[in-house]
């Protein structure tokens, strides 16, 4: 399949694009909706399908996107879009209790990269924050971005599903669980409506696995295959699937929060990825390491089911990353470190 942009207009354009299932959540959603941590990698993405979608729906709402933004650009814009913001250290209890009361929240502040090393920032990004974020918005509805890292290593045959115990391996993941059991905890204490989306990984053409592998492939140099395979999805059809997330809270029972796997429905193969990407690319991969017989996956049959298939598939992804990197195409230079085993990042 042909890449459908080339240039980061178009690939905005096309990350940003609302799905049938947001459409109708956005159409049925009352109120407005605040993105708390809108500046990481999917917020402004999220933002934006969000505004789009209300418009679209002929809904007068409210998009506001929260953040420190560090980068003045960025809020630009999303002003730009139409997104208003509002710059907010979110660890400042007085700056949080000044933000407006807003009817639904997304949240997607979090710490993952550099949280070797700086453990007791990552724990108090990952989990207490978030019982800041609930005592400020108890009576809102929260869409809580989370990580399939919480389940922790299992085979091929038998990826994570929503009800399986958690098992994290590492510091990040134990505290991204601690961040579930927070929101949880409000949730079954005060009600507070919550979902929560546990993504592994999503994909932009800028940043995620494929991107990971195929810069790799384009350079020459050898991909470890100890991490054997992946699950990834589109960053447009995991943003819509949070999105909707909206409205099935309102078939969720009180006190107990929807907890969703986002991912693709398909587990990659590390060395067969590499190998289409390589197609894709004109190079032939190398590899090092042996494939050991764990990985962190998940099983998305319950999102799918619930909001239909991803609109991208991954053999579509693997042919856009591939000839994004060929195109000469920016990346973000944000690896994902999949491949750790020991959970440090």
């Amino acid at each position: 399949m042909r890449l459908p942009v080339v240039n980061l207009k178009e690939l905005e354009d096309a990350l940003s694009e609302p799905s049938y299932n947001v459409l109708q959540s956005m159409s049925r959603l009352k109120g407005d909706i605040m993105v708390l941590g809108v500046a990481g990698k999917m917020g402004p993405s999220l933002a934006r399908m969000a505004k789009r979608a209300s418009d679209a729906a002929g809904v007068q709402r409210r998009i506001i996107g929260v953040s420190r933004f560090t980068h003045a650009e960025q809020q630009q814009q999303l002003n730009d879009w139409g997104i208003e913001t509002i710059a907010c250290d979110l660890l400042n209890p007085a700056a949080l209790e000044q933000l407006p009361e807003i009817p639904n929240i997304i949240y997607m502040a979090g710490m993952k990269f550099g949280s070797t090393g700086n453990e007791s920032a990552t724990w108090m990004m990952n989990t207490v924050l978030p019982a800041f974020v609930c005592r400020k918005f108890a009576t809102s509805k929260i869409v809580a971005f989370s990580t399939g890292n919480v389940y922790g290593l299992v085979p091929p045959t038998k990826p994570s599903v929503e009800t399986d115990t958690p098992n994290p391996v590492g510091e990040y993941a134990m505290s991204c669980l601690g961040r579930e059991r927070v929101f949880e905890y409000h949730c079954k204490k005060y009600q507070t409506s919550v979902a929560l989306v546990r993504l592994n990984y999503a994909c932009d053409l800028r940043y995620g696995v494929l991107v990971d592998l195929a810069q790799k492939v384009f350079a020459g140099e050898p991909i470890d295959v100890g991490m054997a395979c992946f699950n990834t999805i589109w960053q447009g059809d995991a943003n819509a699937m949070a999105l909707s997330c909206f409205a099935q809270l309102d078939n969720t029972p009180i006190g107990t929060p929807l907890t969703i796997n986002v991912t693709g429905r398909d587990i990659l193969n590390v060395r067969d990825a590499c190998e289409k990407l390589g197609m894709r690319l004109g190079k032939k991969p190398t590899f090092t390491g042996k494939e050991s017989d764990t990985a962190i996956l998940s099983n998305s049959s319950r999102a799918c089911e619930l909001f239909g298939e991803p609109v991208v598939s991954t053999e579509e992804l693997i042919e856009w990353v591939g000839d994004w990197i060929v195109l000469g195409g920016e990346t973000l230079n944000k690896p994902t470190h999949f491949e750790s085993r020991t959970g440090t990042f």
